[in-house]
């Protein structure tokens, strides 16, 4: 697939988040779908995801997230330690983030308190330059965005870290999703859904609750967020690194690439194809 002046970056340390595994998006047409003259599927969009699409998986940002969302579970919310880490992943799944699970379940807080605790504290440094990945980017004559779950000053501060901050036209975040924080109820009138007890031993007619917080892979979310930035699903690709939330791009109408480390097929080669 790759020319063999392309194969080193296969072996780069540099190239990881360059490196997709592409359901064909190109090959792949859905109803709707506008086609060029030569038979492809037209193009006038790319998406990103941005946490561990963008950067490679390794940088361990990832890890630090989820060590921070547990002590602030811990520490902010009451939550006992020994059930926290079950807790988190068991949210993330249910859910899409396990901040948008907390707030199902019941528990109150503050949205720029929880983010400040969870990316106020992370090591950007970890994340380094990534000149490849910006001249590929500036390189491809197409609108490209950004869609994370993550509030804005994260993105800024991951995306700046990687020399990539001027690479798109905008950034789709949390802000852009959500309104801020309501009104914390009084302690005495929240009660907690026992969403561990629920799952283990599910009551007849008794049904998860939703979450106030709009996210992927939730597919109003996603409408939503394409809406506000006028994009057609139809003409666009999208890049995450989740399996969840390139169904649900999938099941919306947009082309998708599932980003894995282990692949022969590159953000390289699909620039070599745009350019014909």
């Amino acid at each position: 697939i790759l020319h063999p002046a392309q194969r080193h970056l296969l072996r780069s340390p540099s190239a990881g988040q360059l490196i997709f595994l592409i359901a064909r998006p190109v090959e792949m047409g859905h109803e709707g779908t506008k086609y060029g003259d030569d038979g492809r599927p037209t193009c006038d969009c790319l998406l990103f995801d941005l946490d561990d699409t963008l950067y490679p998986v390794g940088s361990g940002i990832g890890l630090d997230v989820m060590k921070n969302i547990q002590e602030y579970m811990v520490e902010k919310l009451g939550i006992d330690k020994s059930v926290s880490h079950e807790l988190c992943i068991l949210l993330y799944k249910q859910y899409g983030t396990t901040m948008a699970g907390l707030r199902a379940v019941g528990y109150q807080f503050d949205y720029d308190d929880f983010h400040g605790f969870v990316h106020g504290r992370l090591a950007y440094e970890k994340l380094k330059p990534d000149p490849l990945l910006r001249n590929i980017l500036l390189s491809l004559p197409i609108r490209k965005l950004v869609f994370t779950n993550g509030d804005r000053l994260h993105a800024s501060r991951a995306m700046k870290r990687l020399g990539i901050e001027d690479c798109f036209e905008g950034v789709l975040c949390f802000e852009t999703l959500n309104p801020p924080s309501p009104t914390p109820a009084p302690a005495n009138k929240v009660e907690i859904f026992d969403i561990m007890k629920h799952l283990a031993h599910p009551e007849p007619g008794v049904e998860l609750p939703r979450s106030p917080i709009l996210c992927k892979p939730n597919i109003d979310a996603m409408l939503h967020a394409l809406k506000l930035a006028d994009i057609n699903p139809q003409t666009t690709i999208f890049f995450d690194d989740s399996v969840r939330n390139i169904q649900a791009g999938k099941q919306i109408g947009m082309h998708t690439v599932l980003v894995k480390i282990s692949t022969q097929v590159t953000l390289w080669e699909f620039y070599c194809r745009s350019r014909g």
